[in-house]
């Protein structure tokens, strides 16, 4: 505990509001904000599905969890009232693109109108220092290329998700613009990363977690595009890289503000055949089948992030590659799978993440 605290001392004593805390990444961040020493807050709908990684590790008992729905903004305005952040990260969000498809006014309101609520009560807020407004890769107008997107470039949509993203983002700088880069002793980024995995995903639709799905149960794992890429992260990595620049817009909110890539290196695109393929290698047995994609759902073929300006500003570096992502990720659910607890499992996973050299 006492080596967590001394690489991220900034949040030692701070109360943290996490929006999105029964989420996949919002779980994580929230134990590991709590091991680093902050009183954490969360606020979120409840955990989505039968089986949640919050659930799994217990949280409600480690933090101060606020049942929630960020298209309200009276619940909003309350949760800010009774936490009293020094540091806001917003995660909530609807995150699923195909779910954006059966639901595209859900997607909108959670993710454009829910940004709006929770910038106004950030804008209301006489304690907030710092904010980080998390958005996605995919808020970039995406024209299928191999070169990196900076963070300069167009935003667009083709599905509800990428569109509800890239308009989060304008709604951000608007607001950022307008009422934020003046203030006095605060400074507000957004956070863009994607594609990431790790253990205590239970997401419907998402690669992984179908895998450990059907390996569980000794059954074929079915995918639709084998050889769509996708930059494949660990979780903690674009976690490390939001605690960073929240610190960072603690001490020098001047030069943190604005928008930020948080992506892999290069090596670790890969085919979604290939994670598979690589996925069943760590678990042990499993076989693959590939099915026809539904070709009126269209989903990026080939996406990446150019992370320079995170890289030399911020000194954030990813730390796993490709075969130490799977590995710890695909480790997590064997383990897990035959008892070993959670709670455990991830924090050991954040101390070796933390131990690794950038």
């Amino acid at each position: 505990m006492e080596a967590l605290v001394a690489a991220l001392p900034q949040f030692n004593g701070k109360r943290v509001l996490v929006t999105g805390d029964t989420g996949f990444k919002g779980s994580w961040l929230s134990l590991w904000l709590h091991d680093l020493g902050a009183e954490v807050f969360g606020f979120a709908l409840p955990p989505d599905g039968p089986i949640s990684h919050f659930n799994q590790l217990g949280l409600h008992s480690l933090i101060d969890h606020f049942d929630g729905d960020v298209r309200d903004l009276e619940a909003v305005r309350k949760v800010f009232a009774r936490s009293k952040p020094d540091v806001v990260i917003h995660l909530a969000a609807q995150p699923i693109v195909r779910r954006s498809y059966r639901d595209p006014k859900e997607t909108f309101d959670t993710n454009v109108a829910g940004g709006v609520n929770l910038l106004e009560a950030v804008r209301e807020s006489t304690t907030v220092r710092s904010l980080v407004f998390a958005t996605s890769d995919k808020c970039y107008r995406n024209r299928e290329t191999h070169v990196g997107y900076v963070e300069t470039d167009e935003l667009g949509g083709h599905d509800p998700y990428s569109a509800s993203k890239a308009a989060a983002e304008l709604v951000f700088s608007s607001y950022n613009d307008s009422f934020f880069k003046h203030r006095d002793g605060f400074g507000a980024a957004s956070a863009r990363a994607g594609n990431v995995i790790g253990g205590g995903d239970w997401a419907e639709a998402r690669i992984i977690p179908d895998c450990i799905r059907a390996l569980a149960k000794g059954e074929e794992i079915v995918i639709r595009s084998p050889h769509a890429t996708r930059p494949w992260q660990h979780v903690l990595e674009p976690l490390s890289g939001y605690l960073v620049l929240a610190a960072a817009l603690l001490e020098k909110p001047d030069a943190a503000t604005g928008s930020w890539n948080f992506g892999p290196a290069v090596d670790s695109i890969h085919t979604v055949l290939d994670v598979v393929e690589r996925s069943i290698g760590h678990w042990g047995a499993g076989a693959v089948r590939v099915e026809e994609p539904d070709s009126k759902l269209h989903e990026a073929g080939l996406l990446n992030l150019n992370c320079d300006r995170a890289h030399t500003k911020l000194g954030w570096r990813p730390r796993w590659g490709i075969e130490q992502t799977l590995a710890h990720t695909i480790g997590w659910y064997r383990e897990q799978h035959v008892g070993t607890p959670a709670l455990e499992l991830t924090r050991r996973q954040i101390h070796q993440y933390t131990e690794a050299r950038p």
